[in-house]
């Protein structure tokens, strides 16, 4: 196939080798260079041709050919690709006869929607990138936003597990070719990046704490600040929410839907205590919300759709935040399903730049569906049983407390489900300075996909965390491809000699490896976190 491939590309490229025959060698060989990176973008393409086609229409509007405008054609290339596949899943919709085929065909159109979003994104970044426009954070913005488009087809994909799988069949091809585009954007950036606009990190040392008591965001008011440091006296909100009509609104819903559209401010909602019997789905328009309770277990937001009811797992959260920049502390969401029901999410998180501060995620199979994006928990308490902290987002967990549920009758308990498809997304979850109190006997996580990547640092680990750590997804699956590791855990649980030999695995012995899986590195986190007024530790802190 790919001797096939090349020789297509040959053919194709023959007027413009033609037209080289006359320039000096040193011209030649960049032409080439910058051939075999347009082929690459296509490579693995079924229409192959056609897709060359494009991409050298879009490279001839991008200008002369550079790594700027080589990664820029790719993007308008694979956004338009994106967009068509979205019309060609909806064409489908009456086709559905079952009702999770209805929910797949609406996750996917929405999925999609997601990428295009995530594509677009990364287009205005390269636009001013190549503008000049100084910003040393676009490597961290670019590698999020195209790990996330990436990861979306699959969960389209996922979302007709239970079916008789006749749609997937129908719409599995158009996904498939977004996906291989998607990936081949990636793989250029990753390999392209530093040529010639990388830019200089900013170098943290690595026990260097930031709290938000240190210096507060430029949006709050000194009663927000009061509110942050644990007093609602003087607290300035945009709207409250009151079971009993003391407030503006009597559901969360009413009052996200009243919130602005696109804001780029933030926009505070306080939600008073009682229990929100209410399933939230926080679209991506809705940017920069933030959701203030009374506390964990006082202000609770609660649920029990699950897959057995026919939703995908996508769509069974209690809560799904979506709009950029999301903030919620002091709340419990919860999923009340139960283990019988089996995927059943309490929370689900596509919010780029994310927030959660001293919240509660509680539920069994999937509490919390970490699903793409940049995201931040402090202080959190999370519950579950099977694969209960799982996604493809990148999350760094500090001071959390993770708790064990009783399971059904053979089924292990394992914390984590990283979703990492490709080694080119910059994906991951990092559980630092952490506790895992675990009542049933417990591994830290298995390998959902072929690059699943999670660290547990400087966390404590109870008695039930079991010797071996880690479980297989099946067999030999990811085993070596996977990137799991420990730094400094302590606990009867955290002893390291009996823990899997796998290849993938890793017990991290330097401080410079951990300290890339923390705030500052892993998530970009200097660029967003100090705004949200939430306290957190830049390094590896103790």
């Amino acid at each position: 196939m790919m001797a096939f491939a090349n020789f297509l590309f040959i053919v194709f490229l023959l007027p413009s080798l033609e037209a080289l025959s006359n320039v000096n060698p040193s011209e030649y060989q960049q032409e080439l260079n910058t051939q075999a990176l347009i082929l690459q973008a296509c490579s693995n393409v079924e229409n192959l041709s056609s897709c060359l086609s494009n991409f050298q229409g879009e490279l001839q509007k991008s200008g002369p050919p550079t790594a700027q405008s080589i990664i820029h054609a790719a993007l308008r290339a694979t956004l338009d690709e994106a967009s068509r596949a979205i019309d060609t899943i909806t064409k489908f919709n009456s086709l559905s006869i079952s009702y999770r085929e209805q929910v797949a065909i609406e996750d996917c159109k929405e999925l999609l929607d997601f990428s295009v979003s995530e594509l677009a994104w990364s287009l205005m970044e390269m636009n001013r990138i190549r503008a000049g426009i100084k910003n040393v954070h676009y490597e961290g913005n670019l590698k999020a936003w195209l790990s996330a488009a990436l990861s979306n087809p699959d969960t389209c994909l996922e979302g007709f597990e239970g079916t008789d799988r006749h749609l997937e069949n129908f719409i599995s091809g158009s996904i498939k070719q977004v996906t291989q585009l998607i990936g081949n954007v990636l793989g250029l950036y990753t390999q392209l990046h530093s040529l010639p606009f990388k830019p200089t990190r900013h170098d943290h040392n690595a026990t260097t704490t930031k709290s938000s008591s240190d210096k507060f965001p430029e949006w709050m008011t000194e009663g927000d600040q009061g509110l942050l440091k644990g007093s609602s006296l003087g607290m300035h909100v945009d709207a409250i929410v009151a079971l009993d009509g003391s407030g503006h609104y009597r559901t969360i819903t009413e009052a996200i839907n009243e919130a602005p559209s696109y804001s780029t401010r933030r926009y505070i909602i306080y939600v008073k205590t009682g229990v929100y019997r209410e399933n939230i789905d926080m679209k991506r328009k809705k940017s920069y919300i933030m959701l203030v309770g009374d506390g964990i277990g006082k202000t609770v937001v609660t649920g029990n759709r699950n897959f057995m009811q026919g939703w995908t797992t996508f769509r069974t959260a209690t809560v799904a935040v979506s709009g950029k920049g999301f903030i919620a502390r002091d709340m419990t969401f919860r999923n009340t399903a139960g283990p019988l029901n089996h995927q059943a999410v309490a929370l689900r998180v596509d919010s780029d730049q994310s927030a959660f501060y001293r919240c509660s995620m509680e539920g069994y199979q999937d509490t919390l569906y970490a699903h793409s994006l940049r995201q931040f928990y402090r202080e959190c308490e999370i519950h579950g049983t099977i694969d209960y902290i799982f996604g493809n987002g990148a999350a760094v967990f500090q001071e959390c407390k993770i708790y064990t549920r009783v399971p059904l009758p053979l089924q292990k308990v394992t914390i984590t489900a990283q979703g990492r498809k490709s080694p080119h997304q910059s994906t991951g979850f990092s559980i630092q300075n952490s506790y895992i109190f675990a009542s049933q006997p417990t591994y830290l996580g298995r390998p959902w996909k072929q690059y699943s990547r999670t660290v547990f640092m400087n966390t404590y680990m109870s008695a039930l965390v079991q010797p071996r750590g880690w479980l297989e997804w099946y067999g030999n699956f990811a085993l070596g491809t996977l990137w799991y590791g420990e730094y400094r855990n302590r606990g009867p649980g955290a002893l390291l000699s009996g823990r899997v030999k796998w290849p993938g695995y890793h017990i991290i012995k330097d401080a410079r490896t951990a300290k890339f899986f923390t705030v500052a590195q892993f998530i970009d986190g200097m660029s967003w976190l100090p705004s949200t007024g939430i306290k957190f530790t830049v390094g590896l802190g103790n």
